[in-house]
C-alpha cells in the first residue's frame, strides 16, 4: 500500500485529499504502476490531470515514473500551480 495524495486540480479530478492504493506484492512496483492504478480507479478527469503534473516519493521529486516504489511510501500529485 501507497498513500496518495492529491493538490489542487489533482484532488478535484479524484474527488478526495487522499486516499491508500494497493500496488500489490510486487516488489518492483513503480510510480507508474501506481499511477495507473489511480487513473483506472478515476478516470478520464485525473488521467487527463495526471499527464501534466509532476510528482514526489516521500518528499523527493520524481523525474523518472519507472522508480521503484516501496510499499509505506507517499506519493503526491502536483498540477502545475499557477500564483504569485
Amino acid at each position: 500500500m501507497v498513500t496518495v495524495r492529491y493538490f489542487a486540480a489533482a484532488r478535484a479530478a479524484a474527488g478526495l485529499p487522499s486516499e491508500c492504493v494497493d500496488i500489490g506484492d510486487d516488489a518492483n512496483a513503480t510510480v507508474a504502476d501506481a499511477l495507473d492504478a489511480i487513473a483506472a480507479r478515476h478516470g478520464v478527469a485525473l488521467h487527463k490531470v495526471l499527464g501534466a503534473c509532476s510528482f514526489l516519493v516521500d518528499s523527493v521529486a520524481v523525474r523518472d515514473r519507472a522508480m521503484p516504489l516501496r510499499h509505506g511510501a507517499e506519493l503526491d500529485v502536483l498540477p502545475p500551480f499557477a500564483g504569485g
